[in-house]
C-alpha cells in the first residue's frame, strides 16, 4: 500500500482555508482514481514534534495506481488548485510494508 501524507501549516486565514478545502479541494481530490482511503485530520495535529493546521492521508494499493491518479484529469485539477490553498504544505509518498502472513 502507498501512503501520501500532506501536512498544512497554519494558514493566514484559517476560516477561508477550511472553507476552500472543504468545498473545493477535498471534492477534487476525493475523485482521484484508485484511492483506498482518504483521511483529513483537523488542527492542531502534531507530527514528529511539529504542529500542523491539518494533516491529510491518502492511500492507494500500489505505485501504478498513484501514477494513474496523479496523471488523471482529477489529479491535474487537484494539483492546480493547490495554489488556492493559503498554507505552506509538505508532502511525502511512501510504501507501507506488507503485513506478515500476506
Amino acid at each position: 500500500m502507498i501512503r501520501f501524507l500532506i501536512t498544512y501549516d497554519t494558514p493566514r486565514d484559517p476560516t477561508a482555508f477550511d472553507r476552500h478545502y472543504r468545498e473545493v479541494h477535498r471534492p477534487l481530490t476525493a475523485r482521484l482514481p484508485g484511492i483506498l482511503s482518504y483521511t483529513v485530520n483537523r488542527a492542531p495535529r502534531p507530527v514528529r514534534g511539529q504542529v500542523y493546521h491539518q494533516v491529510v492521508e491518502v492511500t492507494w494499493p500500489d505505485w501504478d495506481a498513484v501514477e494513474r491518479a496523479f496523471a488523471s484529469p482529477e489529479g491535474r485539477a487537484a494539483a492546480t488548485d493547490m495554489a488556492n490553498l493559503d498554507a505552506p504544505t509538505r508532502s511525502c509518498l511512501y510504501q507501507l510494508p506488507e503485513a506478515p502472513g500476506r
